[in-house]
């Protein structure tokens, strides 16, 4: 594995520098798009890194809400190629904020889910080297990458997060584990370590503890309001057209009303987020990053119900974007851990001091 070991050394400089940022990456990856949105997520994807439209700024370094609304825009085009964009986009912010090179041209994934029975074990670190062994569930796109983050856990159950090189004997990408419809095209597989060589990125429970662990967590509300807008899209293009035709339906408006209070208030939720990120970047971001998936996944729940209800079966079965959205938003929600999460907020507001709900 001499590629893998020369792009991730035992030693590191001082500093890294951080590639240069696209800050128009929203506009041109709309453009983009636009003209190859029939073509796989993979394909896709490989032409976004090509035209360096992955170099989103990083969390919490003064511009948290352009990398967020360059993931809200490829979610608004497609869930499934946007579980593969920010995946990658999220493996490069975890090695610059863990101070790893990353390979020019890789497309990673972040494979971290760690069910009771699809743990991937460790052995041997000499020198940062190690072995991974095991069958790793929900691995996004695993048929189209390159490299990818493995969570993984040592003999005394610590855990560690390992660079791997997809293309290796040891790495089997399965068509197991995955029958949904919606997120089809995000191809979540299991893939099956076999003694594969892994890079060790940072020390024992690194990946968990760093800032940077809610500031992607909250990158994913994000996206879930991407996808949502996309959605209410199609409702006021729908009212638009009823009123220049004089042909008023006013359950059709309080439903596009409805939609509007919904995403208005997710979308103060998430400036609010990003600029407290941007503020405080070493702070603990657990009850932001929790109010803010809460607040979207419930929004973007209330957007695809009233956006149903007020267009009827004909965008769901007429309209391929539409059809594909609403399959795949129900499913990519799921990544929130609902009541679970909303008692691990609460846990978070009873440890602390007064709540900042003031006005």
């Amino acid at each position: 594995m001499p590629a893998l070991l020369a792009l991730l050394p035992d030693s590191l400089p001082d500093s890294l520098p951080d590639s240069p940022p696209r800050c128009d990456a929203p506009e041109l990856l709309h453009q983009l798009l636009q003209h190859e949105g029939a073509a796989p997520a993979g394909d896709i994807l490989r032409l976004i890194v090509d035209r360096g439209l992955d170099r989103l700024p990083l969390p919490a370094r003064g511009a948290t809400l352009q990398r967020w609304r360059a993931l809200a825009a490829v979610a608004g085009h497609d869930l499934s190629l946007l579980k593969l964009y920010e995946g990658h986009t999220d493996a490069l912010a975890i090695l610059a904020e863990l101070r790893v090179p990353a390979p020019p041209g890789a497309l990673w994934g972040v494979w971290c889910a760690e069910p009771p029975d699809g743990r991937v074990t460790l052995a041997g670190s000499a020198g940062g080297a190690a072995r991974l062994s095991g069958r790793k569930q929900w691995c996004s796109g695993a048929a189209a990458l390159s490299h990818a983050l493995v969570s993984c856990r040592d003999a005394d159950g610590q855990p560690w997060l390992a660079a791997v090189a997809l293309d290796q004997p040891g790495v089997t990408v399965t068509t197991d584990g995955w029958h949904a419809v919606g997120m089809a095209g995000s191809a979540s597989v299991d893939v099956v370590f076999d003694h594969a060589e892994a890079r060790l990125v940072g020390a024992s429970g690194a990946y968990l503890h760093r800032p940077g662990f809610w500031h992607g967590g909250a990158g994913i509300a994000a996206c879930w309001y991407g996808a949502a807008q996309a959605i209410a899209g199609y409702l006021h293009t729908a009212a638009r057209a009823d009123a220049a035709r004089n042909a008023v339906d006013q359950h059709r408006l309080a439903h596009l009303g409805a939609v509007d209070i919904a995403l208005a208030g997710a979308a103060a939720v998430l400036r609010e987020a990003a600029a407290g990120i941007d503020a405080d970047p070493d702070a603990d971001a657990g009850p932001l990053a929790l109010r803010a998936r809460l607040a979207v996944e419930a929004a973007a729940t209330l957007v695809l119900q009233h956006a149903t209800r007020a267009l009827g079966a004909t965008p769901l079965c007429r309209d391929a974007r539409f059809a594909r959205l609403a399959a795949d938003l129900p499913v990519f929600l799921r990544q929130s851990h609902a009541e679970r999460d909303l008692a691990a907020l609460g846990r978070m507001l009873s440890e602390r001091g007064e709540p900042s709900w003031t006005l």
